[in-house]
């Protein structure tokens, strides 16, 4: 019998895998990941932020080149009681060429739950990505009474990646853009979202531009780098300047950044990590070789006007939490000349991809509920040792908690080994 159900759960399993389901909470998933007790429903919409700088199609001198320019954006966010679950999503994945079929709860373009308003999360993707590489979060957020917008950068998608000055420049301004737009919607969708209380979540390159538009201007010397932006454009996100002063959004009450880029290449000093007076979280591998730990760490240290969080996960990369599965698309696309294959956008070395969604999906609740609905009972979920391997789990035989305890909250036993969760408080 016992071979049997074991033989079961490995079909169910890769029946999963199959699927592309984006909507997976383990067994040993931590207490917040569960899904919330909304339905779901999913939306697409593009917006259009007329007039900007083309930064793909402006030299080293001469005119500086303007677009309009076009941002496609995937909107997950409660819907009423009676949708029926269940729905797909049509992705392109890391060669930008191949599609692959997402598998989750959301309803597409299911009727909005107007009978109250929800707290607005955006995602922002890296350098290369889409608005569904971290489809899980913006699903799993959505049921639990948030209104989650994932952006598709122009000119940073798997197929349409272009000159990295452009990234530089638009990041943190289609991030405000889109809260504009989002907040500006009429409608039953534009009618539940709550216009003054919004998070931005960015992973790599969007994790840059949620720290710049979270107050941390970038240094003038990397205005100045000859693989950045021409004609000095990164000054408009440079610490100190009227236009990065333009940024600050009294709506915006929390960021997260996974795996941050840009610490490791110069991007800020002293003076820019001061301007972070918002609550922070961080999310790492301890190995990320792209964005460099040691600098994430940096990051950590240095935003000393505010409370912040640095969850690491031991032993991972780049990768660390923030990236779907890999759709089984992807299982045969063949690797390049030096080894890269697109599987590995997706995957670590070490870690269940699907076991730091659902990490990151619990811390990521916790920490927006507190901020974003005032739920200060979350507070408990990050007053934790700082190591998961060393943290005591300790009951009695009628499950009674023991003095010395100190599991983490709304973990099982033995599912925090390989976390680290360190908070600072402002002026440390």
């Amino acid at each position: 019998m016992r071979t049997m159900t074991a033989a079961l759960g490995i079909i169910a399993a890769t029946a999963a895998h199959a699927e592309n389901r984006i909507d997976i909470v383990r067994p040993d998933a931590p207490e917040l990941a569960a899904y919330g007790d909304h339905k779901i429903g999913v939306t697409t919409m593009t917006f259009t932020n007329p007039d900007q700088i083309d930064v793909v199609n402006t030299g080293s001198n001469g005119d500086i080149a303007r677009y309009d320019r076009s941002l496609t954006v995937e909107i997950w966010y409660p819907a009423t009681d009676d949708t029926i679950p269940g729905g797909t999503l049509t992705a392109l994945v890391r060669d930008g060429m191949t599609e692959a079929t997402l598998t989750g709860q959301a309803a597409r373009d299911a009727v909005p739950d107007t009978s109250q308003t929800f707290p607005l999360v955006i995602i922002s993707h890296g350098y290369p990505g889409n608005r569904f590489l971290m489809s899980p979060l913006g699903e799993n957020l959505a049921s639990k009474g948030y209104v989650v917008a994932s952006i598709d950068h122009r000119d940073s998608t798997y197929d349409d990646q272009t000159a990295f000055g452009s990234t530089l420049v638009n990041r943190p301004w289609d991030q405000r853009f889109v809260i504009d737009s989002i907040t500006g919607l009429g409608g039953d969708l534009g009618q539940i979202v709550q216009d003054d209380n919004v998070a931005i979540i960015g992973y790599s390159m969007g994790g840059y531009g949620a720290l710049i538009y979270a107050g941390a201007g970038v240094t003038n010397a990397s205005t100045e780098y000859t693989w950045g932006a021409p004609q000095g454009l990164l000054e408009r996100n440079m610490m100190g300047t009227e236009s990065h002063a333009g940024l600050e959004d009294p709506r915006v009450k929390a960021f997260v950044a996974f795996g941050p880029w840009g610490n490791n290449t110069g991007f800020w000093d002293a003076d820019g990590w001061a301007g972070i007076d918002k609550p922070l979280m961080l999310i790492a591998g301890s190995v990320d070789d792209v964005s460099i730990y040691d600098d994430i760490r940096g990051i950590f240290d240095d935003t000393v006007n505010t409370t912040r969080h640095l969850l690491t996960f031991e032993n991972a990369n780049h990768n660390a939490g923030a990236p779907m599965p890999a759709p089984v698309e992807t299982y045969d696309l063949p690797a390049n000349d030096d080894g890269w294959f697109p599987f590995g956008h997706y995957s670590d070395a070490v870690w269940d991809t699907t076991k730091m969604n659902n990490v990151s999906q619990h811390f990521i609740t916790g920490y927006l509920d507190l901020h974003l609905k005032g739920d200060d009972g979350k507070a408990d979920y990050f007053d934790l040792v700082p190591s998961g391997t060393d943290a005591v789990w300790s009951v009695d035989d009628n499950g009674d908690l023991q003095d010395d305890h100190t599991y983490w909250k709304g973990f099982r036993p033995r599912s925090a080994f390989g976390l680290m969760f360190e908070t600072k408080q402002a002026g440390e």
